[in-house]
């Protein structure tokens, strides 16, 4: 029977087997790997340290966070979404004049008001939130 005449699936099924025999060939079943056990070192409070007694910061200094600042929320429906143009006022969840939030990548971290300095906006940081206040927020 000529490869025309074989079913196409079959003809599919014959390409895969001899396809995967070639495989079996050149990578052994079992990948010609072979399992060890891994060694680690025991971890404890001086190695934790970096080995000496002061904790090793350089690392994670020049790592880049986003800090941002909220006046406030509000939730809508897409319907008034959709029905917002210029000119449109979003009425927010705080009164004028309450402290802003300060958020670094979207965890908040204090709380300040707007100011502005050389014509360009800033925030002055009136509230630091301390870390055990940041961890409890975080379960909310």
């Amino acid at each position: 029977m000529s490869d025309l005449d074989k079913d196409p699936n079959q003809a599919l099924a014959d390409e895969w087997a001899a396809a995967l025999e070639e495989q079996d060939d050149v990578i052994p079943a079992s990948g010609g790997m072979t399992a060890d056990t891994a060694q680690f070192q025991e971890l404890t409070a001086e190695s934790a340290k970096g080995g000496g007694g002061e904790v090793q910061m350089d690392a994670i200094l020049d790592v880049p966070v986003t800090i941002s600042m909220e006046i406030g929320r509000t939730q809508i429906s897409i319907r008034n979404l959709l029905q917002l143009n210029q000119g449109s006022v979003v009425e927010l969840d705080r009164l004028a004049g309450e402290p802003m939030d300060v958020l670094v990548n979207g965890t908040l971290i204090a709380k300040g008001e707007v100011v502005v300095v050389n014509e360009k906006f800033g925030i002055r940081l009136t509230d630091i939130i301390s870390p055990a206040d940041r961890v409890r927020r975080l379960g909310r």
